[in-house]
């Protein structure tokens, strides 16, 4: 379910009265006053880098700290 227009995106306080670039809040929506600054995005274990572009504005922060690791495939070695 959506969040209602008339309430407006939903961003953490800490965001905008600080200049902290820590964000643990990934829910938060990302704002046009946040374009071309860098943020560190938590992902459950540590913290990622992120510098805000035009294209993201609109979406949330936690989408772009992803939280699971790609699997990778080990390749057996033959015995001789």
């Amino acid at each position: 379910m959506t969040r209602s227009l008339f309430k407006g995106p939903f961003v953490d306080g800490t965001l905008l009265s600080s200049k902290k670039k820590f964000v643990w809040s990934r829910q938060s929506s990302i704002l046009p006053q946040f374009v071309n600054k860098t943020f560190m995005v938590h992902n459950g274990k540590s913290f990622v880098e992120i510098t805000i572009q035009e294209s993201m504005i609109g979406h949330k922060f936690g989408e772009f700290a992803l939280t699971r690791k790609k699997l990778i495939h080990k390749k057996k070695d033959k015995k001789k």
